[in-house]
């Protein structure tokens, strides 16, 4: 049995891998889904004040409190640079670094470093009433939808889950800075259905940090995989843990 831990992305809750965690489970692994300081049953939480670094905290103190090893953790999106800074803190636990569509930075990297576009929220979050809140990113018409998710049931799902993302958070620098860190194996699952203009992806090294090949994988879908593929995406994590 693996211990995976999912992280979701911005302006998500832990609720958005419903449909993994049962498949997951069925496969013989413990699975927690947290959802982020301000965001599912910590909506109340959302301030001005949460930022990158506060959601490291809800990682890294969820794996102490439960006390958690060998862990298979992914990071959706956004939570790409979440999973790493939380990785640099306890590289001993983690056996698995996953980033499923995920931004995935160097040191002190900012999101915007990472996805340029992010600038274009942060602006229009700072001029709005109070500057910090980025609202979801609206539907579009198929085959873009709401995070790539167009069926209507499921569009209906998703944003009565959506909360608006603090301006901090596309601002703190992500840390890797512990040697450590760069021994950990790591995948890459891109989304590779219809995309957003703007959105861009950087190539993934030819090499991992451990120096073994990188490990890339594709799913014909868009970016919110944990809905629209969640068989296809549970089939490839359970894949890393035989």
């Amino acid at each position: 049995m693996s211990t995976i831990l999912l992280v979701h992305g911005a302006w998500h809750s832990g609720d958005c891998w419903e449909r993994v965690i049962p498949l997951l489970e069925s496969a013989g692994h413990r699975v927690l889904a947290p959802s982020l300081t301000g965001y599912g049953e910590k909506a109340h939480l959302l301030g001005p004040e949460v930022g990158l670094d506060t959601h490291v905290d809800d990682v890294v103190g969820l794996i102490h409190e439960e006390d958690l090893a060998e862990v298979v953790l992914v990071g959706h999106s956004y939570a790409g640079l979440v999973i790493s800074s939380a990785a640099n803190e306890v590289p001993d636990r983690i056996a698995h670094l996953v980033y499923l569509d995920a931004m995935v930075p160097e040191d002190g990297e900012t999101a915007v470093d990472v996805q340029p576009v992010t600038q274009k929220l942060i602006d229009l979050a700072t001029e709005s009433d109070g500057g910090w809140r980025v609202p979801p990113l609206p539907e579009q018409p198929a085959p873009f939808g709401l995070f790539g998710v167009t069926e209507p049931a499921d569009v209906a799902w998703l944003r009565s889950m959506l909360s608006d993302q603090p301006v901090r958070c596309l601002q703190q620098p992500v840390r890797l800075n512990n040697a450590d860190v760069n021994a950990i194996p790591r995948t890459h699952i891109h989304c590779v259905g219809a995309k957003p203009e703007g959105i861009t992806r950087r190539p993934v090294p030819p090499t991992q940090p451990n120096g073994s090949p990188a490990q890339v994988w594709e799913l014909p879908t868009g970016h919110d995989c944990m809905i629209t593929m969640s068989a296809e995406l549970s089939q490839l994590l359970v894949k890393l843990t035989l």
